[in-house]
């Protein structure tokens, strides 16, 4: 199968048509998060609450499989590019072997350090029993989702997008269609409360699962998973991880300042824990969308890399850039329109209502610019520059929100910690964008 057209086809239709199976795609699965929130929530508030406190584990999981997946993707879409068939194949190999062992770790692991983090961010025995029940089934599937998402990006790397859009829209579905069922005990389910969502969503990823191999196994692939490539290779293997940690650590930051942040809104009420998990789930829509553009030009950026079209690199950057400020600007005049009805999905209390419809006003106000903070650093693991992409993301998720958070909320209360938001996107997308420049100012520096 050739991916010439990478370097061919005139760039904002093929940002298009590679962005544009992923958007949907990822619209659906920030639609099922909602959905899957939306039925845990008419459980009761306290499982609601139970749910944000597993969040950041759940997403550290997901941080560290799509990670290493981007890892994948980056050393098939440069191999490829290069015309090195032979490497490729390896990438792919190598990838699906060591994506199946971080699934196995990391369910041991976070079944296992549960309950000591629970316990660190809430006293409410009965909060941190329906968290147990939710994460210690959930978790069992990390292996399976490790390797969904190593197929994912083996698939998008040669510009199968719509194998992608398919597959993960099935598990979705699947998963949107148990929640109910298995949450409330309808037809042949009994009651399981927050334990039949952890299943519902663990039943859809193992779909998705088996879409990829059908998908794979039915047809002719770009790239191939052989048995003499199992052996580990010490450069293909450094070049996965060189850019796998560095995404990894961008995709598990938010997981560390979710944490943070729980820690330090709860000195103020556990309304505010709930009010923060409910806005990262709403801007999940938001910001998955326009992770799809990002997905889609990962492997054009790569490709053309690989391939020495450095003038198709900046168009296809600056194509994508202006497609998620519009993305951003949407979800801005959203949050500012009916915030109230976003927060109300999540809970009847008004007073929690009136608090989340406050902050998501706020924190909508750096949307906008964090569309530049966004498609730098995913250019950038694009291009195999995973360190200044982790930079980018260490100022979003660290170095600037967490003492502006602590240093606000001393002034205006929890209140603050919203403002830092803001705050932070206006100070990364200055960062970002010049530390862009500088990777991308010469034709030198690709390399």
């Amino acid at each position: 199968m050739e991916q010439t057209f990478m370097k061919e086809k005139k760039v904002l239709p093929l940002v298009v048509s590679m962005s544009l199976p992923m958007v949907i795609s990822m619209a659906v699965n920030s639609l099922y998060n909602i959905i899957d929130s939306y039925f845990v929530a008419r459980v009761s508030e306290d499982a609601m609450t139970a749910l944000a406190l597993v969040f950041p584990v759940q997403n550290l999981i997901n941080a560290i499989a799509i990670g290493f997946g981007i890892g994948i993707n980056a050393g098939i879409a440069l191999c490829l590019g290069a015309g090195d068939q032979e490497r490729a194949d390896k990438t792919a190999t190598q990838g699906v072997l060591f994506s199946f062992i971080h699934g196995v770790l990391l369910a041991g692991g976070c079944i296992l350090g549960m309950p000591l983090f629970l316990r660190g961010f809430s006293s409410d025995a009965g909060i941190i029993g329906l968290a147990l029940d939710y994460s210690d089934r959930a978790f069992l599937f990390a292996p399976v989702i490790a390797l969904g998402l190593a197929f994912e990006k083996i698939f998008q790397a040669v510009g199968r997008m719509k194998v992608s859009m398919f597959s993960m829209m099935c598990g979705c579905i699947v998963n949107i269609i148990l929640d109910p069922l298995m949450i409330f005990g309808m037809g042949p389910f009994p009651e399981m409360g927050i334990a039949g969502a952890a299943y519902a969503t663990g039943i859809g990823q193992c779909v998705t699962l088996a879409a990829y191999l059908i998908f794979y196994l039915s047809g002719p692939a770009a790239v191939r998973i052989r048995r003499k490539h199992m052996r580990p290779d010490s450069m293909v293997m450094k070049k996965m991880y060189a850019v796998g940690v560095s995404a990894t650590l961008n995709l598990a930051l938010p997981s560390l300042l979710i944490s943070a942040l729980n820690g330090l809104l709860a000195d103020f009420s556990e309304k505010y824990v709930l009010v923060l998990g409910v806005y990262y789930k709403l801007q999940t829509f938001i910001y998955l969308t326009a992770n799809g553009i990002i997905q889609g030009i990962r492997p054009l950026m790569g490709y053309n890399f690989g391939a020495g079209e450095h003038g198709r690199v900046k168009k296809i950057f600056y194509t994508a850039l202006k497609m998620n400020l519009i993305i951003m600007l949407a979800g801005t005049l959203l949050s500012w329109a009916v915030p109230g009805r976003l927060i109300g999905l999540f809970t009847d209390s008004a007073e929690t209502v009136e608090i989340g419809a406050r902050a998501l006003r706020i924190i909508s106000l750096g949307f906008g610019i964090s569309a530049v903070s966004v498609t730098c650093s995913g250019a950038l693991e694009g291009l195999g520059k995973g360190v200044q992409s982790l930079i980018i993301s260490l100022l979003r998720y660290v170095a600037v929100i967490l003492p502006a958070s602590y240093l606000f909320s001393r002034f205006a209360g929890a209140e603050g910690v919203w403002s830092a938001f803001c705050f932070t996107e206006f100070v990364t997308a200055f960062v970002a964008m010049a530390i862009y420049r500088r990777e991308t100012k010469s034709r030198n520096d690709y390399s």
